[in-house]
């Protein structure tokens, strides 16, 4: 039996495009100081909390004509957070751009995230062990991890280990948080002169690690093309069979831009966005309305099937189901170590978490199906809040739905048959094989974070902008971490935090989708974008995120 599949041999051989200014060698860049940067808000609070890495200038590679020498330079590098497809080309673009500046050059893993700084768990990379990775999904090379580098503790443990290996930088690829740590650790290692720098890469699937300078988080491109082929498959198996309504939840934690750019893929009958119900406060009951609407009106057609695109985090988003999972949140850490109800039956809870609800909250929990009034109350995380994820959102939709259209159809509103099937696309997603673009794009993060750290710049961003156009007129430079921040409350706590990107209705990409909705509701304008390409005509196998092509427009 072979080891690698043929795809896999094909895709080992890829040799990532790079920009034309990273291209010409990373010994012979020179870096261009743009305009100072300022925080996106709380301008004064962030400044006081950075005060030796607020207020730098945002940075750009340009091509020089002298190769000049680098130093040796140690390198560590984290993966933190979730998966996201392209992160093992961030970690080969960095290698490969430090073992061009100086041979000499050392770069180290640390093993399980964040953690493996703090723990001393490290591996020192050498060629055949990266070429094992080059061009593939997932996070195995190295592992990852959700510790957060926040305490003093922490901060001195991983300093120790840095002095131990002699790193002289430190390189974390991760998400909003990930990168909210790496510019407290920057700030910390500037403030006790350790000489140890920090540099970032905008790592999420999710799609909420955007500004002006970042466009697109990597992994977006992979994922939303992984789960738009699959929504596409059930199109036309829905197409096909005409008796189900296919309601389909997508990951993303907060954001929709997930499911946002799936639909812009694929055109189903309805795509929820979490950001335009807590907008337009629409409740439980008005959601469930307007999909029914859309229902009865296809069942007329004689159409009783459909596709509905769920975003992940929706159930937050809904004015009365956050009130209500606040009060939750309060009411069963109370409960905690109520014996009488920690052995009750299911029914006999809900009774009891009635009777500490106040009335519209209480109405609300009972009017739930029961299997979400048991999610609702299941293990807490570490911050004792609901697991929000666990929720499954598409079957509370469809029950209440069921619900509905039989009282619809009690008064001879609904002329149809509903027949559902839910489905939940998340993991599907994050380790998939990176798409040529998110292949290139990590490549270019990785090798540009390399050339931050020859400039001695700390407390940055790797950023590769210009995306909708071919690789060699990329942009590499830098985004000082601090201007992508804000002050937000976390656990009863004002805490510096990089700004979450969240879908604008007033936005080109939210007009987009608004745009094709009532065409798209009822006549089944099915798209079906197929399997990510990786060989043959640049225009499928290099195109960017319909999202990013709508941003430049």
């Amino acid at each position: 039996m072979k080891e690698l599949s043929p795809l896999q041999i094909e895709r080992l051989k890829y040799q990532p495009k790079l920009p034309e200014s990273l291209k010409a060698g990373i010994n012979k860049l020179v870096c261009v100081e743009k305009e100072k940067t300022e925080a996106v808000k709380d301008k004064e609070q962030i400044k006081e909390l950075f005060k030796n890495t607020y207020g730098q200038s945002r940075v750009e590679f340009v091509s020089g004509s002298e190769a000049k020498a680098s130093e040796v330079k140690n390198v560590g590098v984290i993966l933190s957070g979730g998966q996201a497809p392209g992160g093992h080309n961030v970690v080969a673009g960095l290698y490969d751009a430090l073992k061009q500046a100086n041979p000499e050059n050392k770069l180290y893993g640390f093993l399980g995230g964040p953690s493996g700084i703090i723990d001393g768990k490290y591996i020192e990379f050498t060629d055949e062990f990266i070429d094992k990775y080059r061009n593939t999904g997932g996070f195995d090379i190295i592992g990852s991890g959700r510790t957060k580098l926040e305490t003093e503790e922490q901060f001195k443990k991983s300093l120790d280990v840095c002095k131990k290996l002699n790193i002289s930088a430190v390189v974390i690829i991760g998400g909003d948080d990930s990168n909210t740590n790496a510019a407290l650790l920057a700030e910390w290692f500037v403030a006790h002169d350790t000489g140890i720098q920090v540099i970032g890469c905008p790592k999420t699937i999710d799609g909420d690690l955007k500004n002006e300078q970042i466009e697109i988080s990597f992994g977006f491109d992979t994922a939303t093309k992984t789960y738009a082929e699959l929504i596409g498959n059930i199109q036309r198996d829905a197409n096909s069979a005409k008796k189900y309504w296919h309601f389909i939840k997508i990951m993303g934690r907060s954001a929709s831009h997930v499911a946002v750019e799936a639909a812009l893929q694929t055109q189903p009958n309805i795509c929820l966005v979490s950001e335009e119900v807590e907008e337009k406060k629409m409740s439980l009951g008005q959601i469930v309305e307007n999909m029914c609407n859309i229902i009865c009106k296809r069942a007329e057609m004689g159409k009783n099937f459909g596709i509905v695109i769920v975003p992940e985090g929706l159930i937050e988003f809904i004015p009365e189901m956050k009130v209500l999972i606040s009060s939750l949140n309060d009411l069963t850490h109370d409960l905690e170590k109520d014996e009488k109800y920690q052995n009750a039956q299911p029914e006999e809870k809900f009774q009891i978490i009635v009777s500490k609800l106040d009335e519209n909250n209480g109405k609300l929990f009972m009017s739930l199906p029961t299997l979400i009034k048991s999610q609702l109350l299941m293990d807490r995380d570490p911050h004792g809040n609901v697991q929000v994820s666990r929720i499954e959102t598409e079957k509370l939709l469809i029950e209440m739905i069921r619900t509905r259209l039989n009282e619809l159809k009690a008064e001879g509103k609904y002329v149809g048959k509903f027949s559902d099937q839910a489905h939940f696309f998340g993991y599907e997603g994050r380790c998939a094989f990176p798409s040529n673009f998110d292949a290139d794009y990590c490549y270019s993060l990785g090798f540009n974070a390399f050339a931050l750290i020859n400039f001695g710049l700390t407390g940055y961003l790797s950023s590769v902008k210009n995306l909708i156009k071919p690789a060699n007129e990329w942009v590499a430079g830098g985004v000082p971490l601090t201007m992508m921040m804000n002050m937000e409350k976390r656990h009863g706590e004002m805490k510096p935090v990089i700004q979450k990107a969240l879908i604008k209705l007033d936005g080109k990409v939210f007009k987009a989708l608004d745009a094709m909705r009532e065409e798209c509701a009822l006549n089944d304008r099915y798209l079906f974008p197929g399997a990510i390409q990786y060989f043959g005509p640049t225009e499928v196998c290099d195109q960017t995120t319909v999202t990013l092509q709508i941003e430049h427009q």
